[in-house]
């Protein structure tokens, strides 16, 4: 199978949250499993051509795309994505690219994606490579299935494409005014009242690959069901329940070759399931670095996140009180709204070896975070899949999530299992958004770290599941399968 695989972000180039991780992993697994893989993603100014072994393809000359009126030079850049034989193709436009950010707040946001919408069509069109399938991630490719049909449907180089379009978070839509689709050269009949791409008078990106594609999925199950519903659809609730039949979940997976704590690069100690020794020197190690005293008996809790409302941090702050006083230390890392990084940054100042506040970034510190902790906290309002949880099982680190999305098909509740009779459980959860909840949930999973018996037995079981990509690579090439008979028949 063929398939061009279309991503606004692509991790080691580009990425600013999951999708970059997902469109830098699953297209090498699809290789793995004997496809033929193109990625395609613009060419920001944000990381260099040298240090990624770009090469500009002479033998393509420039491309004429026309957008808003405008005829845009676009060029061609290729690499191999690391660690595989994956050709990635960058659409090289600095007029819109050039910004040293990969999404901003600028009157052309939809010209600069509509350009990479058609410089990839148009770039396929050069390279004369017939895909089967052109997979789309999120709103910066939600064009490109009714394009494909309409605009391009005249060249039989697109005559038995499918198209899938995976929804990694229905939070980002691509609204913009109606005027963005004549910049498009999109049909009229679409963006007026009804039409496939309105949306209150303006028009939505993820709305028209919603209808367009011919089929459409998002990142877990759980997170499938609820957009569906009223509270997590976002306005898209209805337009997916009218395409449900074709509307999937397929959990992300991780890549085990970077997250792993017997291999892991960043550790100052590796450790295995067999054993966990090595686990109890990082934390020593942490604390010890961070100026916190250390006993053995006192749980660390890890948080490695952005810090929004969506990841839980209103509740966090509402409970914030009866939270420092459990009987734990804390290391947090991360940045987002300056009310919740004041927060965390008086508690810190206030209760200096309780709590640890890294602003920022730090990918050394996350991996490190994620072997010393004994608790890893993610108490988000939703979650479309999440990684962090499933780093944290592999390292053996415990769970305290919210029963929402990906964190609900992924981390069982310890006191659950043992309520069915088994001792499955791989962490604690709770379903109602709410710090009571939180707090409660907490104090449950640090009662039971004191029952090293049964810490260990939940520590083995999140060590042991497979969250690896191949399975979820698996799945993706059976919806292929599914799109491209929807699409032939």
């Amino acid at each position: 199978m063929k398939i061009a695989f279309l991503a606004s972000e692509v991790f080691p180039y580009a990425k600013t949250g999951g999708l970059g991780d997902v469109a830098g992993t699953l297209p090498k697994w699809l290789e793995e499993l004997g496809h033929e893989v193109k990625v395609f993603l613009p060419k920001y100014n944000t990381f260099g051509e040298v240090e990624h072994n770009l090469h500009y393809l002479w033998n393509i000359k420039e491309i004429p795309v026309r957008v808003a009126g405008r005829v845009c030079s676009v060029h061609l850049h290729t690499a191999k994505l690391p660690n595989s034989n994956v050709d990635v193709y960058f659409i090289d436009c600095p007029q819109y690219f050039h910004r040293f950010r990969l999404y901003t707040s600028d009157p052309d946001e939809d010209e600069r994606f509509i350009l990479f919408m058609k410089g990839t069509i148009e770039a396929l069109q050069h390279l004369q490579w017939s895909p089967d399938i052109i997979h789309c991630n999120d709103w910066q490719t939600g064009l490109i299935p009714l394009l494909i049909k309409e605009n391009y449907g005249w060249d039989r180089l697109f005559e038995n494409c499918a198209t899938v379009f995976t929804i990694h978070n229905i939070a980002y839509q691509g609204i913009f005014a109606k005027e963005a689709f004549s910049k498009a050269e999109i049909k009229q009949e679409h963006y007026l009242h009804g039409g496939i791409g309105e949306f209150f008078g303006n028009v939505n990106f993820l709305k028209t690959a919603i209808y367009s594609a011919d089929i459409i999925n998002t990142v877990s199950d759980t997170y499938a069901r609820e957009l569906l519903t009223d509270e997590f659809g976002g306005g898209m609730q209805h337009f997916l329940s009218e395409r449900k039949d074709s509307f999937f979940g397929i959990l992300n997976g991780i890549d085990y070759s970077v997250w792993n704590p017997e291999t892991d690069v960043f550790l100052p100690y590796n450790y295995s399931s067999s054993d966990l020794s090595g686990k109890l020197l990082n934390k020593k190690f942490l604390v010890e670095h961070i100026n916190f005293p250390f006993n053995e008996s006192i749980p660390l809790i890890g948080i490695v996140t952005r810090i929004v409302d969506q990841k839980g941090f209103d509740i966090i702050a509402a409970g914030i009180d009866q939270l420092i006083e459990l009987p734990a230390q804390w290391a947090v890392l991360g940045s987002g709204e300056q009310r919740y990084e004041d927060l965390l940054k008086g508690i810190s100042v206030k209760f200096p070896q309780k709590i640890y506040f890294y602003k920022g970034y730090n990918n050394e510190f996350a991996h490190l975070i994620e072997a010393a902790a004994d608790i890893f906290l993610m108490p988000s309002k939703f979650e479309p899949c999440g990684l962090n949880q499933l780093y944290s099982l592999k390292y053996g680190t415990v769970p305290v999530v919210r029963k929402t999305g990906g964190l609900a098909d992924t981390v069982q509740d310890w006191h659950e299992s043992l309520a069915k009779g088994d001792e499955t459980g791989t962490g604690f959860s709770f379903a109602d958004y709410s710090s009571h909840a939180l707090v409660n949930t907490l104090q449950r999973a640090i009662n039971s770290f004191y029952n090293k018996t049964a810490w260990r037995k939940i520590q083995l079981n999140g060590m042991n599941k497979d969250f690896s990509w191949k399975r979820s690579a698996e799945k993706y090439v059976a919806l292929y399968e599914k799109a491209l008979k929807k699409r032939r028949s």
